[in-house]
């Protein structure tokens, strides 16, 4: 399924192996993860961060839900599942798969689907469109990265703060120093909120602000800084022990973007972003090349850093632009940030609670589609036939219409 600019692979928690090591290991062959050329070619994975991705979608293991949601980041070079936080982009495509797959049942014109995200342990609202009791598909909403409408998708993240660490602001700072070796001290702003992101200025990195993914991709110094940078930080920020252990083990959690004040450039596809139409210019980081577009969770992540007084994005904002009312709730506010592609507009709200930051929503809009169904092969000896519930041909399927039987 796609899920506003990404795309990933959705199984049914059920069709898969119990057991952890062995369900990872068949999900691996299914994507030809773990190839050392970089291109995925022996699985229907597709060879980039954002088209490398696992979705596994169940009952609900807690109260106020409607389904279980975890999310694995593919490694493409390597034999890695790094289910270190969540996708923001495809919790679009939860409820519409949820609904097909008829694990609930849709509530014409707008079903609203309780996700419960096993990675991040927080809950979100998808208010999906749905017409007969399906959902609906196409639309006149528009997203930049993505060529085709469709029907709009809200999605509300509750409480998104502390996603993978203890609060919003993991070390209690807006910004901060933070050494790395060859680097010295460079000032970033440690926030949690979705996803958890490494902010850092562009002009901290002797960068305009406005590169595009094949500059930054081709410039192999400047990726290993911001490796360097995103590694120290995963430390300082509890997430692993070792920088050493932050590129190995995870290498998608915490995110690295860089961030300027608006600026007018060309978008990918050749469109002009215009500095007034925006809040802040944003590069984000997915598996240590530049995302094509703007990672949904860095952005609501990025949006809730605007909010907050003393952070790197904070400083970065057009005055006063972060004061624009949202459309919803009091205090909302909605930020702007021009990517690669286009722009991405997320709601937030945050407040100034006990003398800490609290991030009590984030609302995102995207769009979602199915894309394909049917069956992905894997090696008989990987999933022995003896070994499973119920006999099989060494298949695992993608859907109840195509389940392993």
């Amino acid at each position: 399924m796609r899920g506003g600019t990404s795309r990933g692979l959705f199984f049914l928690r059920a069709d898969l192996p119990s057991d952890p090591q062995l369900r990872d290991r068949v999900i691996l062959a299914a994507f030809g993860g773990g190839d050392p050329y970089g291109r995925q070619i022996d699985g229907i994975g597709g060879a980039t961060s954002t088209t490398s991705k696992v979705v596994i979608v169940g009952p609900p293991s807690v109260p106020d839900a409607d389904v279980d949601y975890t999310f694995g980041q593919v490694s493409v070079t390597k034999p890695l599942i790094d289910y270190g936080g969540t996708c923001g982009n495809l919790t679009a495509a939860i409820g519409p798969f949820a609904i097909e797959e008829r694990l609930i049942t849709g509530t014409d014109p707008l079903t609203p689907v309780r996700i419960w995200q096993t990675n991040t342990r927080k809950r979100i609202v998808a208010h999906i469109p749905t017409s007969g009791g399906l959902p609906q598909i196409e639309g006149e909403y528009a997203i930049d990265g993505v060529p085709a409408t469709g029907a709009q998708i809200v999605l509300e993240f509750l409480s998104p703060g502390g996603a993978m660490t203890r609060s919003a602001l993991p070390t209690d700072r807006p910004s901060e120093p933070l050494g790395v070796p060859g680097l010295g001290d460079m000032t970033v702003s440690l926030v949690d909120a979705v996803n958890p992101v490494v902010f850092v200025r562009a002009e901290d990195l002797g960068l305009a602000g406005v590169e595009m993914p094949d500059q930054v991709d081709a410039d192999a110094g400047l990726l290993a800084r911001l490796e360097a940078i995103r590694a120290h930080a995963a430390v300082r920020m509890g997430i692993a022990r070792t920088p050493e252990e932050a590129t190995a083990e995870s290498p998608g959690v915490p995110k690295i973007a860089f961030v300027s004040p608006p600026a007018t450039y060309a978008s990918t596809r050749g469109s002009t972003v215009a500095a007034d139409a925006i809040d802040c210019v944003g590069r984000i980081m997915s598996m240590g090349r530049l995302h094509r577009s703007y990672a949904v969770s860095g952005a609501s992540c990025t949006a809730a850093a605007a909010l907050i007084e003393g952070t790197v994005v904070h400083g970065v904002v057009r005055p006063g632009a972060s004061l624009r009312p949202g459309s919803g709730q009091a205090n909302e506010r909605t930020v702007r940030v021009g990517h690669p592609a286009g722009v991405i507009e997320v709601g937030a709200k945050v407040e100034r609670r006990d003398g800490g930051w609290v991030v009590e929503k984030v609302i995102t809009r995207r769009t979602a589609r199915r894309l394909m169904e049917g069956s992905v092969l894997v090696p008989a000896s990987l999933w022995p036939i003896e070994s499973r519930t119920v006999k099989t041909v060494q298949t695992v399927k993608t859907s109840n219409r195509g389940r392993v039987q």
